[in-house]
């Protein structure tokens, strides 16, 4: 009798380990490609200076805090857009907000001239209710631009 040397499972199935995990690694490397832009892309807009700005606002104000009560923060993604070039841009889209008696949703809209944002929109919408909270009514509003 003579001993045959089996070979092992690598060297038996080569032929299809190697090309099947070449595409499922490129799928995950696109997979992760995406989610770290997602990512990057929510973590820019949620620290921009209109979103902390509006938050701010929503905040101190007291028809905001009497509807959706204390402490007023973000959830959810934030959607709409905000493009910038040097010292301008603009700024349009909504943050959904909640406090500990409701929820509603942040408007911002706005345009950023010689590096200052003037606000066009910026007002709480609250769920419930519709109703529409202006947090502009003491600041620089666009006008006429």
């Amino acid at each position: 009798m003579s001993e045959q040397g089996q070979k092992s499972w690598f060297g038996r199935n080569w032929l299809w380990f190697i090309p099947l995990t070449g595409c499922l690694g490129f799928i995950l490397l696109i997979v992760l490609g995406i989610g770290a832009a997602f990512f990057g892309v929510s973590t820019m807009i949620n620290n921009s200076t209109p979103v902390e700005y509006a938050i701010e606002q929503a905040s101190k104000n007291e028809i905001v805090i009497k509807n959706l009560g204390e402490p007023i923060e973000k959830y959810g993604i934030p959607s709409g857009n905000i493009s910038l070039k040097n010292d301008d841009g603009n700024v349009d889209f909504s943050i959904p907000i909640r406090g500990d008696k409701g929820e509603g949703v942040l408007i911002v809209r706005g345009i950023k001239l010689d590096g200052e944002w003037i606000y066009e929109d910026l007002y709480v919408r609250i769920k419930k209710t519709q109703e529409e909270i202006n947090l502009l009514e003491k600041e620089k509003v666009l006008e006429g631009i």
